[in-house]
């Protein structure tokens, strides 16, 4: 996400399937991975943006996606009215994402700011 004025906000959402939800073993292991997906993001946008100079940040959420995006964007949007702030996720390249729709196509549909969708 890119907001407050040349600041970039990395915003991952970890998703809880609802088919998890039945085993609190599942569930255990599912946060186990999420926890692992952060520290390996976070490292990821470390080293893609050290030597850019850019200020960022980065914050995980948890919930639907999409939905969560759009607060995030929303919420920062809403503290800094003057600032741009888009949202910037990758498409989806799985079949079954384009016949019952993506979190990107969501987005694109329901976003109150500006969206990219990187192939």
């Amino acid at each position: 996400m890119w907001g407050r004025a040349g600041r970039i906000d990395v915003v991952y959402v970890a998703h809880l399937s609802s088919v998890a939800m039945l085993s609190p073993g599942a569930v255990a292991e599912i946060e186990e991975s999420f926890d692992e997906v952060e520290e390996e993001l976070r490292a990821a946008a470390a080293e893609q943006l050290h030597d850019t100079g850019v200020a960022w940040e980065f914050e995980r959420r948890q919930g639907i996606i999409n939905e969560e995006l759009v607060a995030a964007a929303t919420a920062i949007r809403d503290a800094h009215p003057d600032d741009p702030v888009a949202i910037v996720v990758g498409s989806s390249s799985q079949a079954a994402h384009r016949l019952l729709g993506s979190v990107a196509v969501s987005l694109a549909r329901h976003s109150p700011v500006p969206i990219i969708i990187v192939p």
